[in-house]
């Protein structure tokens, strides 16, 4: 996969972000039954009874071959702030949906990286450990002609040695690091994702720190999350405060009656058809202690929040700082480890000149060779860790994913 078919990938199918997914569609399914006490509420059966004497109630109501029952609210304080809480918890979870996006988009990359680096580093390991079989196979010919000691064999046998070992490492390294992408990507862990080469643009730094700083504070999913439970825990203690106001509700209720009860005999007028609509109005005298201890608790839960929210703006502060100077440090980095190649890479075209005019051995070229593979090294895990440090900052101020959409 390329770069970019790597992220979309993981932010479609990613099981964390399908999880969060999920989360979000609870709570909107919290709002529905928030509401459902302001919608009517009707049952409807039979309290079919015989009766012997006087006719009496059955669950309240009077024996009938036919009941039915209506209720809903029509005013509850603190019922309606709890729809305003669960439509606040909604958007609550929409935004965690959106920090677990931006959370996965980053651990992809950075395992595409991780990926992409053991596979050119490895190469560059295989190289190195063929130019080092050719230098050990060229001291041996010189221990054997007397021009050599064999400690020179056993040095160049040893390196050999090391070569070979590090290139069996990057190869473990680079199945790791496609291992673990292909399960970030949300396929099974026996599969593997390898990186496409190719190029690709870093994302742009912001211009200032300033800016930055501004634009992670405003970009920011956990503020916005913490935000948001702040808002939900204030509609909470509010609605628990709100239990002390009246409440009104619609009640309705139907029975047909039978004869057979013997409800002429005990009252002046008999009809089977009854029926009755009003509002029952309910006004708390003595709440209890419950209510203001669950006010409490709310603001307590409240306390804590702005606590959290005030610690997350400082870690978002000091982690930008630190990035944005790990990103120039970074960028300084590669650009002086570019620097030191084409110093190696020009003195290998030196040396192999100097080779063909016979002024120099292969042996000597060949050691050359190695240390342009190992200055090639030096490059990309220079280059490796200035994309990464890229990359953190533009997860930092919210435009990671705005930078893999624009790629080609």
């Amino acid at each position: 996969m390329t770069f970019k078919q790597a992220i979309e990938t993981a932010v479609a199918q990613n099981p964390d972000v399908a999880l969060a997914r999920l989360d979000e569609e609870k709570a909107r399914q919290g709002i529905r039954v928030a509401k459902d006490p302001f919608t009517p509420r009707i049952s409807a059966g039979s309290g079919l009874a015989y009766s012997n004497g006087f006719p009496m109630s059955i669950e309240g109501s009077a024996p009938s071959v036919v009941q039915a029952r209506a209720s809903e609210f029509i005013f509850n304080r603190s019922q309606s702030l709890s729809v305003a809480q669960a439509k606040e918890d909604a958007r609550g979870a929409a935004i965690g949906v959106t920090a677990k996006r931006d959370e996965i988009a980053y651990r992809v990359a950075s395992l595409y990286l991780d990926a992409e680096r053991a596979v050119r580093v490895g190469e560059l390991a295989r190289k190195d450990a063929d130019s080092q079989a050719q230098v050990l196979a060229a001291v041996q010919a010189q221990v054997q002609e007397g021009r050599a000691l064999p400690l020179a064999e056993k040095t160049a046998a040893y390196q050999l040695a090391a070569a070979r070992q590090m290139a069996e490492n990057l190869t473990d390294d680079q199945a790791a690091a496609e291992n673990a992408l292909a399960v970030a990507l949300g396929f099974p862990a026996e599969d593997r994702v390898r990186p496409v080469e190719g190029a690709r643009p870093a994302p742009a730094l912001p211009a200032s720190e300033e800016q930055a700083l501004q634009s992670a504070v405003e970009s920011s999913a956990e503020l916005r999350r913490l935000q948001s439970a702040i808002a939900s825990k204030q509609l909470e203690a509010r609605s628990q405060k709100a239990q002390r106001w009246p409440r009104v509700d619609l009640v309705a209720q139907y029975g047909l009656l039978a004869k057979f009860n013997h409800y002429e005999d005990y009252f002046r007028t008999f009809q089977r058809n009854n029926g009755q609509i009003g509002m029952s109005v309910q006004i708390p005298i003595l709440a209890g202690s419950a209510v203001s201890a669950q006010a409490a608790q709310a603001e307590t839960d409240l306390a804590h929040l702005r606590l959290e929210m005030s610690a997350a703006r400082n870690r978002i502060a000091s982690d930008l700082q630190q990035s944005m100077r790990q990103a120039r440090r970074t960028k300084s980095g590669a650009e002086l480890a570019r620097l030191d190649l084409d110093v190696a890479r020009e003195q290998l075209s030196v040396d192999l000149a100097q080779m063909q005019e016979g002024r120099l051995t292969l042996r000597e070229v060949e050691q050359a060779r190695i240390v342009e593979n190992q200055k090639w090294i030096a490059f990309y895990d220079a280059q490796y860790a200035a994309e990464k440090a890229q990359w953190n900052v533009a997860r930092l101020t919210g435009a990671l994913l705005g930078a893999v959409r624009g790629m080609p």
